[in-house]
């Protein structure tokens, strides 16, 4: 089964410096039907006008992760890790027990483009932790290349919680797979361009719930970038 949440569809907040398209209830955006998929509780979708950016604030029990599609994302926290977040980076904040940081944007120029996502922990009161890698368009050039796991395999960054994060960069035609073990349910966030995905199509922003499917197919129809949750 697929259920597919249309970018259309997702809560919407413009407060001028930013624009942010919520697909789960975020904030106050609240949609009771849209509370997320398993242990995965938010895909934000972030424009931040240059120079402007999220003043220090808190976080506890919450793995963030930061994916940067355009632009450059400046990060500081209380952890004392300081860093630049660009395309093909994934940074992994763990709240923990409680954690404070800031996020800028990075240009006094260009808008900074990216996708912040939060997954529910396994366990709650663990110590704050961060973690930076960068992945390459090569890698993940009509491939699906893990960049998130639970016990960092293969060169990913480490989530607390048993799901798998994948990303791929497709061109017109590419296809990728992957087998849906029993028990275990997908999300695909279209982050750019179109794909098919079991014979339902997605555009830019679109995303979609799959459960009790044996095997994700996933064929894009246009240059694409995608993001695969596959989660217990």
């Amino acid at each position: 089964m697929i259920q597919i949440r249309r970018s259309a569809e997702r809560g919407h907040a413009d407060h001028g410096w930013l624009k942010s398209y919520h697909t789960f209830s975020f904030a106050d955006y609240h949609d009771p039907e849209h509370m997320g998929l398993g242990p995965l509780r938010v895909i934000n979708e972030d424009r931040v006008q240059p120079g402007r950016g999220f003043d220090t604030h808190g976080h506890r029990d919450m793995e963030i992760i930061s994916y940067v599609l355009e632009g450059a994302l400046a990060h500081k926290d209380s952890m004392g890790n300081g860093s630049v977040i660009r395309p093909g980076d994934v940074q992994r904040m763990s709240a923990g027990t409680g954690v404070q940081h800031s996020e800028f944007n990075d240009s006094i120029a260009d808008l900074v483009h990216f996708l912040q996502v939060w997954i529910v922990p396994e366990q709650q009161g663990s110590a704050p932790g961060y973690e930076q890698k960068n992945f390459s368009a090569e890698e993940r050039r009509g491939n699906l290349r893990l960049i998130g796991s639970r016990n960092g395999r293969n060169g990913s960054v480490i989530i607390h919680q048993d799901c798998d994060l994948y990303s791929a960069l497709l061109s017109d035609g590419d296809v990728v797979s992957r087998a849906l073990a029993p028990g275990r349910r997908a999300w695909i966030q279209v982050a750019r361009g179109s794909v098919v995905v079991n014979g339902k199509r997605l555009d830019t922003g679109d995303g979609a719930a799959i459960v009790k499917e044996v095997d994700i197919t996933v064929r894009a129809s246009a240059e694409a970038e995608i993001l695969l949750f596959d989660m217990a």
